[in-house]
């Protein structure tokens, strides 16, 4: 049996299911996502106020690959890296990735075409290293909240990503099965089997109820 809670965010009533020391939305389990780079070009590695969050464990992982991503990296970004450094603290406090031009992350790159894409992921796949990119990017739309001794597991609505929910909506794909493995790469998989049992069970009740 899964405990249930009920949190106000946003002004709303948001119910909440827990997993272990995790409390996730039921926005997560519902909601429809699919990201659509043809539509918004990767504007998330270039708008917000902050560059990407980092963990502790990922300062270390992402100074090590320095070397391998060099040829991906725009010289802009290589400068502010000499210059600078790959992060700062933000004003929480917080680990994040630099800024070029106040603007696009530092590891961001663009196509010909005006697309946004990031370095750390393209090594990746070119198998230069085993770092596809830091989890904050990998989970985005979720963002991860401390509550007490719970991570609270939330689906974040930013304008610019707008697009995503409607194609997600349009192929019937929700957020948790678009998002299975940065999930399962940050919670186990023995977790998102525990939210897929419960994402099954909101359907059938939801079909039940109609």
């Amino acid at each position: 049996m899964h405990t249930v809670y009920f949190a106000i965010e946003a002004k709303k009533l948001n119910t909440m299911f827990q997993v272990n020391d995790t409390l996730i939305s039921e926005n997560l389990l519902e909601e429809f996502f699919v990201c659509d780079l043809v539509s918004c070009k990767g504007i998330c590695c270039v708008e917000g106020d902050a560059g990407a969050p980092l963990e502790k464990d990922e300062l270390k992982i992402i100074k090590d690959i320095l070397p391998e991503i060099q040829e991906f990296l725009p010289e802009n970004s290589k400068k502010i890296i000499r210059e600078k450094g790959f992060y700062y603290i933000d004003e929480d406090g917080d680990c994040v990735t630099s800024l070029v031009n106040e603007r696009e992350c530092v590891f961001a790159f663009f196509e010909e075409d005006g697309t946004c894409k990031c370095s750390l992921e393209k090594a990746y796949y070119q198998g230069k290293t085993d770092f596809c990119k830091p989890i904050s990017c990998h989970l985005y739309p979720v963002r991860l909240q401390k509550i007490n001794d719970y991570t609270a597991v939330n689906l974040h609505h930013w304008k610019v990503c707008e697009c995503a929910f409607v194609l997600g909506k349009k192929l019937k794909i929700p957020a948790y099965r678009f998002l299975k493995v940065p999930l399962i790469r940050r919670f186990g998989e023995k977790w998102y089997k525990e939210v897929e049992l419960i994402a099954d069970l909101l359907k059938e009740t939801r079909e039940r109820n109609d």
